[in-house]
Parts: structure tokens; C-alpha cells; sequence
């Protein structure tokens, strides 16, 4: 992905992380801010459709330590969520 098509794809994702619920929606923003560079594709492609998902089953997976994902790629991601957040707090 060419640096200008990252940035528009930054811009897209940050705008998808506005959320009904503000609690998701403060974690999601700080975490676009301040990861979105470093995401892998695959981290990307979970972003996406993790962002997909209702506000409130997006927020159980970030709360529950133990909510069961399948996908690899998705755990690491909600993991480096997860991570952000218990910083912030």
C-alpha cells in the first residue's frame, strides 16, 4: 500500500472508529491515533471487521479477556487494543 492510499485508509478507519458508544469510541480514537502506522495488513483487514461488529459486542470482546476469537489475527489486535487501553486508564 503506497504511503498516499495508507493515509486515506487512515482517514476511512478513523472515521469508522466514531462510535455510538463513547467509551469504544475514546478507546478506538486513541488507538488509530497512535497504532494505526504500525498495523500489519492482516491487522487491518481484523480492524475492518471488528469495526463491522455493534458497538456492544465490540466493546464485550475488548472487556472480556476471555471472549473466545478464532482468528489470530483479530486476538492480536484486540490485544494491542487492550494493551492501549489499560495505559490510558
Amino acid at each position: 500500500m503506497n504511503n498516499e492510499a495508507k493515509e486515506a485508509e487512515a482517514r476511512r478507519l478513523a472515521w469508522r472508529c466514531r462510535r455510538g458508544l463513547l467509551e469504544l469510541d475514546i478507546v478506538l480514537q486513541r488507538f488509530v491515533a497512535s497504532q494505526f502506522t504500525c498495523l500489519t495488513n492482516e491487522e487491518l483487514i481484523a480492524l475492518d471487521a471488528l469495526l463491522a461488529l455493534p458497538d456492544n459486542e465490540f466493546w464485550a470482546l475488548l472487556v472480556h479477556r476471555d471472549a473466545p476469537i478464532e482468528d489470530l489475527d483479530t486476538k492480536k489486535l484486540i490485544k494491542k487494543i487492550q494493551t492501549l487501553h489499560q495505559k490510558n486508564e
